[in-house]
């Protein structure tokens, strides 16, 4: 296989870099975003939820989602930053063209005054995200608390997705936001703790290591018991953080590693399925 030529090589790095200044390259956050979303379609939709208006609210939270990665290279609060004129250019029309499909979606969700408590979803969302990019700013000792607050963000779906469907909030809507939130958190916390610890020997190291992880831990399990008491959520639903809080545990019992990072994502993809699966069926056999 013959090696590139240098204007080949350069064009190619060149296309990448336009879209890297336009594609999310969070690839966990679209999981983060569209699992609580399914979770909040699972629950509403058997309970004779409307399907059109949350297919408008899909492809509107898809469009405001992507629209984040050239807002950010644009306004430079991004790694990726645009540098050149034509990089802002591209940055610019992207933003633009998102920016008008979203204001058609959302125009179409609040038609006549509908789905107006959307309103409330999107400034909590805008906080958050707003929240995270100044967390961001403060360097890479609150990387991990930045990411926990986006998740907040992207969570909402479930909540959002519930109402659009149902028409209403409720218990049901913020016990559906705090559970995928929780999960999400969890899974932020546990990724980073795998790669800052993935070299470390012995259960001693690991628990030194793992000190806020597991605190998290604790927390999360107050949070849940406090959204039971609430009746937010079924009993049963505690069986779906099972297998993450298993696969957390457990890592402090493991042996250094060599660790791929893209395999941690599909396999934190596949928990995520798997806990938006177990939730839906325990809001629908605790009914």
């Amino acid at each position: 296989m013959g090696m590139l030529a240098p204007a080949d090589s350069r064009h190619t790095q060149s296309q990448e870099r336009r879209s890297a200044l336009i594609l999310p390259r969070e690839h966990g956050a679209w999981g983060i975003l569209l699992i609580p979303l399914c979770t909040g379609v699972g629950v509403a939709i058997p309970q004779g939820g409307r399907v059109l208006p949350v297919v408008l609210f899909l492809l509107a939270a898809l469009t405001l989602f992507w629209m984040r990665t050239p807002v950010e290279s644009w306004l430079g609060t991004s790694p990726m930053r645009a540098q050149s004129k034509a990089e802002r250019w591209l940055v610019q029309g992207v933003t633009a063209g998102l920016g008008c499909v979203a204001l058609a979606l959302l125009a179409a969700l609040f038609w006549q005054g509908r789905n107006s408590g959307l309103l409330l979803l999107g400034a909590a969302a805008a906080a958050a995200f707003v929240a995270q990019a100044i967390l961001k700013k403060l360097g890479r000792s609150t990387r991990v608390l930045s990411q926990i607050i986006g998740a907040i963000g992207l969570t909402c779906t479930a909540p959002g997705a519930y109402y659009v469907a149902t028409t209403h909030f409720g218990p049901t809507a913020w016990g559906l936001w705090l559970a995928n939130w929780i999960f999400a958190a969890n899974q932020v916390h546990y990724v980073q703790t795998r790669i800052r610890g993935a070299k470390l020997q012995g259960f001693a190291a690991r628990c030194a290591h793992g000190a806020g992880f597991l605190e998290g831990h604790v927390a999360a399990i107050g949070l849940l018991l406090i959204a039971l008491s609430l009746r937010w959520l079924p009993g049963m639903a505690l069986l779906a953080f099972v297998p993450a809080l298993v696969r957390g545990i457990a890592w402090f019992f493991g042996e250094p590693e060599i660790l791929v990072v893209r395999r941690i994502g599909w396999t934190e993809l596949c928990h995520a399925l798997f806990f938006g699966t177990l939730l839906i069926a325990a809001f629908y056999l605790g009914r």
